[in-house]
């Protein structure tokens, strides 16, 4: 399977969002990621409801929305209702994690569990079987434009092997810092989708940074 890219609507212009959906509808990326922020998770707000139903109504791909947020069981079926495909809880913000992946499964959507920079892949292997999707962080989330955490390499390493070792179809997405400069080894490591953010908002052509991305000679 060739590996997903999954552009950072984080990063477009909220001027001309629009403008930019249509762009990722036209290029070769296979989902949008939306990252919903409250400020009380993470330092940083971002999209709500409102915003992500008008980007579905646009969006020809899969909807692909990462929650950094507390409390994410109160707003699972306003996720379904708004468009969301895939989504994304913080293993950190969930007290009963097998009830929140379960829920979000309920709601006929599949299920990520995202990890942050300091949180070891260990603690997923009593779910791990349950998961749709791993989001790692590879920056400290809350802001776009940060640097790549090298570490990330490794736990790339171990969640693979978590993966094989106990038969789960979960895919490892990495988000944060993923850059010409790294997404071949990330692929090569293990990864199977890149959330690209501002290095495709940012470049010259958005389409073609996104085509280089997915079609890397690894």
């Amino acid at each position: 399977m060739s590996h997903i890219i999954a552009p950072s609507i984080l990063a477009a212009d909220f001027a001309n969002l629009q403008r930019d959906i249509e762009l990722v509808n036209r290029s070769e990326a296979d989902w949008f990621h939306i990252d919903v922020m409250d400020g009380v998770f993470v330092p940083n707000i971002s999209f709500g409801m409102p915003v992500i139903s008008a980007i579905k109504k646009h969006a020809s791909k899969t909807m692909d929305v990462h929650l950094m947020i507390v409390d994410p069981d109160r707003y699972i079926e306003d996720f379904k209702k708004v468009g969301a495909d895939i989504l994304t809880v913080h293993y950190e913000a969930c007290n009963h994690l097998h009830r929140t992946v379960q829920a979000i499964k309920q709601e006929g959507m599949k299920a990520g569990v995202s990890l942050n920079p300091h949180t070891p892949v260990a603690v997923l292997e009593d779910i791990i079987k349950d998961l749709d999707l791993v989001l790692l962080m590879s920056v400290n989330p809350g802001f776009g434009g940060q640097s790549f955490i090298e570490n990330t390499y490794k736990k790339i390493g171990q969640l693979r092997q978590m993966i094989e070792s106990s038969g789960s179809q979960a895919l490892i997405e990495i988000d944060g810092g993923v850059n010409d400069k790294n997404a071949e080894k990330l692929v090569a490591t293990g990864a199977n989708a890149l959330v690209a953010g501002s290095f495709v908002f940012r470049s010259q052509d958005p389409e073609q940074t996104i085509h280089d991305l997915k079609y890397l000679k690894y």
